[in-house]
């Protein structure tokens, strides 16, 4: 099984605003390292949702291709979730989730070891991430974003509404068919609050 660490957390950066508009700085390797947060980011990923209510995910990478992720929303808004799947965890297939917009700076960092999934809230939306290991389509994996085990409370889907989804994850399996390779840390998933960056 591969080592998955860290809690989940939520990152406001300060932004420093005058006339123009602002200034932020969305990746500070110095601060996160101070908040316990050390992963090295190999990769930056990007994507595009025209339509609001499209939702991406329940994603992960296995090990040893597993992906620790820090998530930003440069366009728009979403509601973006980490779902714990260490094995032995106390909170394994429990969520947080939180909204990322470009309006509150704010990112989540997801560790290696969770599942990764976001609601675009509004038409529009950019969203960016960074990393921890390079793309592996044959590490690649997923569960259904409606699995009523974990039971994600995506805002604005009330019962019977669906939202946009591509064809593979339509057909993701549920968490009960799931074998976890990622490894407890000892880290149960807590809420969240802000941290790092100078808000903590």
């Amino acid at each position: 099984m591969a080592d998955a660490g860290g809690p989940v957390r939520l990152l406001v950066p300060d932004r420093h605003c005058d006339a123009r508009g602002w200034f932020e700085e969305t990746y500070n390797q110095r601060i996160l390292a101070e908040c316990g947060i050390v992963d090295a980011f190999v990769q930056d990923n990007q994507s595009f949702s025209a339509v609001r209510h499209t939702l991406r995910g329940i994603h992960f990478q296995a090990p040893p291709h597993a992906q620790a992720k820090l998530v930003r929303c440069v366009n728009g808004r979403i509601f973006d979730v980490a779902v714990d799947l260490r094995d032995g965890s106390p909170t394994f297939g429990k969520w947080v989730g939180a909204e990322l917009s470009r309006e509150n700076g704010a990112q989540l960092y997801i560790p290696a070891g969770f599942g990764h999934a976001f609601l675009t809230l509004e038409p529009d939306c950019d969203v960016a991430y960074k990393v921890s290991a390079f793309h592996s389509d044959a590490a690649g994996g997923g569960l259904a974003w409606n699995d009523p085990d974990i039971a994600i409370d995506w805002p604005g889907l009330g019962p019977g509404a669906a939202p946009i989804v591509s064809a593979k994850d339509a057909a993701q399996p549920l968490l009960a068919q799931f074998e976890s390779a990622f490894r407890y840390d000892g880290q149960p998933l807590v809420p969240l609050a802000p941290g790092c960056f100078g808000n903590v």
